[in-house]
This record gives structure tokens, C-alpha cells and sequence, in this order.
């Protein structure tokens, strides 16, 4: 294996994309530009400048499609997501190469150089987010939202280090008394994931996502992200075209809709020291 700078990566990145919108074109699969390379087409014709993935969204008929046929028709690229595997890294799905390898770190505090929590993963990816059909009752949409934060910090309290991590923001706070029951809760959590199956939490909130799929709802929302964004599935349904470092790609016809409700003002740049990647990772590819 040999290492690769952030510019390599990006030329890898850029081939998977390749790979899936042939894919999603040959089988009438819809996907389009999402979040953070979203804006990257609109504003800059490609990536943000400071930015360092691609994120594709897609429906949640298209979602299950893809997932149920990419990995039939494609040996070096795979698609993983909780759904189709217990092992996943994360609740929306990942399409990797395979001639590649990720070792993702996370500085401790600001301090970038200080690389603490190496984790290994799959290869080099773009991600694939799913958005799923919501109620339109506004107090429904809120208890899936509550459904879904609880079962995101029982696994969160299953899977962090019970009195210390690496993770400067899962450590407890507040009084002493409340850090304790923290650690008591995590202790309790860490004996009842021993019994349970891999990922179970994770894979509880999967499976709630989707009890309105065949449900003809006139709303469709994400709720892999903190954003609580909804937004009419009209907005989502129909397509244009911009460009994304040199290629063609679809991004959804109502996409000004969509960005401000999940960021507000997309084309205001944010402050100079705003600007730097959130993921922070060692990449390679087969020699």
C-alpha cells in the first residue's frame, strides 16, 4: 500500500462517483448532489475548496434499489450500510473501493497534530444518504425525531469508553453526582450491548426510518444528520444538471429549497477560520 496526499484522494472519490452514476443511470436509479458537494456545485463547480468528501442523496425506493444491486454487478467497489450489513461504520451507507485503505483519527481538543482514536476502516468512499417519507403530522415527525435521538445515545452510551475517551465532547460534564450516574449508565449500557446483537441500536433507528415507506406522505426528511430537515418531496423528485469538477451531475430541481433549510445563507462563505475539513484521515492505494 501506498500513502496518498488529499488531491489523490479526491481523484479516487471522483472515480467511485464515476462508478455509481453509471450504475444509477444504467438501472433508471435517481440520486442526486447532496449537502456539502451540493453547495460545492452550486457555488464553486466542484468541491468546496476546504472540503474533502462527496455526499450523493437519494429517495428511499432509489436507496433500496441501489443497495440491493451495486454489490451484485460491482467486485472492487462495495456498498455497505446498516442495513445490508451489522458492521457497517455508519447508519447511511458507503460505497468504497476495496484497492484502497482509511485509517480515520481524530484530534484531541483543536490540536490537529495530536492524533488520538485511529480507526481503521474500509477504504476511501463517498457517502450515500437516504431520505426517507415523513409524516405529515407534525407531532408524529416529532416523536420519530425523539425515537431516534434516544436510541442514538443508547448506543452512544454502549459503545463509548465507560470513564474516559478519546472523544473530548462524550466525556461527561456538569456536577459530580450527574458524572457519575453517566459513568453508572454507561456501565449498565456496556452489559446490556454484551448480550445484544452488533450495532443493535444503530440498526433499531434503520428500521424506524422507513415505517412510512409506503406510506404516500407529501413530505421527505434525512435523519442520519442533527439538521431536522423536512422538506415537500416535490422539491426532491425532479432533476436538472450542474457541474461538479468537470462531470455532469444531477442535483435535485428544488435544491435552493433544500439548502437553505439545512443551511440558510449556502452562498455566504463562512469566516476564514471556518474553513477547514471536518474529517480527518490517513488514505492509501494499492501500489
Amino acid at each position: 500500500m501506498k500513502q496518498i496526499d488529499t488531491e489523490e484522494l479526491k481523484a479516487v472519490q471522483l472515480e467511485i462517483l464515476d462508478v455509481v452514476i453509471k450504475f444509477c443511470d444504467e438501472h433508471n436509479i435517481n440520486y442526486w448532489l447532496d449537502y456539502g458537494t451540493l453547495i460545492g456545485a452550486v457555488r464553486h463547480k466542484g468541491y468546496i475548496p476546504w472540503d474533502d468528501d462527496i455526499d450523493l442523496g437519494m429517495l428511499r425506493p432509489d436507496y433500496d434499489k441501489f443497495m440491493n444491486l451495486f454489490n451484485k454487478e460491482n467486485t472492487r467497489y462495495k456498498f455497505y450500510c446498516i442495513e445490508n450489513n451489522s458492521s457497517a461504520p455508519s447508519m447511511f451507507g458507503k460505497v468504497f473501493d476495496t484497492d484502497t485503505y482509511l485509517i480515520r483519527y481524530y484530534p484531541r481538543s483543536r490540536d490537529v497534530n495530536e492524533k488520538v482514536k485511529l480507526i481503521k476502516s474500509l477504504g476511501i468512499d463517498i457517502d450515500i444518504w437516504c431520505h426517507d417519507n415523513v409524516p405529515d403530522d407534525d407531532r408524529l415527525l416529532e416523536e420519530m425525531y425523539r425515537r431516534k435521538n434516544m436510541l442514538y445515545h443508547l448506543n452512544s452510551c454502549a459503545t463509548s469508553k465507560i470513564f474516559h475517551d478519546d472523544f473530548v465532547d462524550r466525556k461527561p460534564r456538569g456536577s459530580l453526582p450527574r458524572r457519575i450516574c453517566v459513568y453508572a449508565f454507561r456501565m449498565f449500557m456496556h452489559s446490556i450491548a454484551f448480550f445484544l446483537p452488533k450495532n443493535y441500536f444503530l440498526r433499531k433507528i434503520a428500521r424506524s426510518y422507513g415505517r412510512y415507506k409506503s406510506t404516500n406522505t407529501r413530505r421527505v426528511g434525512d435523519f442520519f444528520t442533527p439538521w431536522r430537515a423536512t422538506i415537500d418531496r416535490k422539491a426532491l423528485e425532479t432533476y436538472i444538471y450542474a457541474d461538479f469538477e468537470g462531470r455532469r451531475c444531477k442535483i435535485p430541481a428544488g435544491y435552493d429549497e433544500w439548502l437553505t433549510k439545512v443551511y440558510g445563507d449556502y452562498m455566504q462563505l463562512p469566516p476564514e477560520e471556518e474553513r477547514k475539513t471536518h474529517h480527518y484521515f490517513i488514505a492509501f492505494v494499492k501500489d
